[in-house]
Order: C-alpha cells, then structure tokens, then sequence
C-alpha cells in the first residue's frame, strides 16, 4: 500500500512533465511558422539600413562640423581685411619715415651751406678790393722802389702788406686764390678769353693770366679769365 505524501507527489511530477511537453511543441510550431521565417530576413534589413542611415548621418554631421559657420567666415575676412591694412600702414610709414630722413639730410646740407657761403656775397665784393691792391703794386716800377724815394717806398710797403693781409683773411674764411699759369686749362675753374699758338707751350694749357680766379670751400666763385694754348 502506497503511502499518500508519494502519491502526491507522482500526480504533481506528471503534471509538470505534460505541461513542458506541451510548452516544447508550442515552441517548436512558432519558430516553424513561414511568416516568422519570412520576417527574418525583413528585420535584418531593416536593421542593417537603421544602422547604415545612422553611419550616413554621423558622416554628413562631421562633414558639417569642419565646415566653417558665418562668424568663422566673417572673422576671417576681417582678419585678412586688417592684414592689409596693418601692410598698407606700416609701406606708409617706412615711406613717410624715408622722406621724413630725405628732408632732414637736405635741410642740414643747406644749413651748412649757408654757414660757408653765406658770405659768398661779400666776399664777391671784397675781391674787387683785392684786384684794385694788386694791380695797385704791380703798376709800380721796381727801380723807383728805393730809399732814394722814402715816400713811395712807404706806399709800396703799405700796399704789399694790406694785399698780403687780405690774402691771409681770405684763407680764414676758406676763399682761396686760382692763378692757373702754365696748368691744364679747366673749364669749372677757368674762363677762357682767347685762343692763340705760342710756340714752346703745350696745346691745352694757359699760356696768360689776365685775372685772377677765386675759389670759396672748394667752389669756384669767380673764374679765371685766361688765355689758352692752341695748336699751330
């Protein structure tokens, strides 16, 4: 005779095993069934293209990021903009700094000029003094020129020495004296008044002084009147 707990536990243990049987079956029909089967493939489709949009998608956001926005844009066209004239500017200032310099070199080149030729007017006039004093000595005969004579011995001094001290403050002032006898005839310094042969002298050169020429801080103030050897 069967206990009854053992019983029990048959009828419970039969049940449970009719209830899997019945479950397998049903899970068996359902993966069976052709629309499931059909449907499959459609999923997978449909996944891989979600996927693919969303490829596609994250693609064409990148592509959009690097492009510039319109800030970027007009910041760089600012930027270039004041490149420019940041160039045009600083061409405008080496080249108003260059004429600025230019100016300055000349202005100083006419104030030392006019500091050493300010006196070219008066020293013009002064070698009229000059010419009187020593065609003043020259037209003294020398043989008058003794003790015989005091008073034109006197006045014969007196004229050399005021013709020599000028001569010495002329020298001061940088005014110096162009007797060209016998040089090479130079049209910047010397002016000539005739041309003639004379035999024994070099073709070129001057042969006569008819006067005396200046010349102030290397400047020819006044020519030399001269007369020029000429070929025969």
């Amino acid at each position: 005779m069967r206990h009854p707990r053992s019983a029990g536990l048959s009828a419970w243990t039969v049940k449970m095993a009719t209830w899997c049987v019945r479950a397998i079956r049903q899970s068996s029909s359902i993966l069976a069934s052709p629309s499931l089967v059909r449907a499959t493939p459609r999923l997978l489709c449909t996944a891989a293209q979600q996927k693919s949009s969303g490829t596609g998608t994250e693609e064409e956001n990148g592509t959009q990021k690097q492009e510039p926005s319109a800030a970027e844009k007009a910041f760089t066209e600012e930027k270039t903009q004041l490149e420019e004239q940041l160039k045009d500017v600083t061409d405008k200032y080496k080249r108003a700094l260059a004429d600025t310099e230019n100016l300055r070199q000349r202005s100083q080149k006419m104030i030392d000029d006019a500091k050493l030729y300010g006196i070219q007017g008066f020293c013009k006039d002064l070698l009229e003094v000059a010419d009187i004093l020593e065609k003043a000595t020259e037209s003294v005969p020398k043989t008058e020129i003794s003790s015989a004579n005091p008073h034109l011995k006197n006045l014969y001094d007196g004229l050399v020495m005021t013709e020599v001290q000028i001569q010495k403050v002329f020298h001061k002032h940088g005014l110096v004296k162009l007797n060209p006898d016998g040089q090479k005839f130079d049209p910047y310094e010397h002016e000539a008044v005739f041309h003639a042969p004379i035999e024994g002298k070099e073709p070129g050169t001057v042969a006569v002084v008819t006067k005396v020429g200046y010349k102030l801080h290397g400047r020819t103030l006044r020519p030399a009147l001269v007369g020029v050897v000429k070929a025969p």
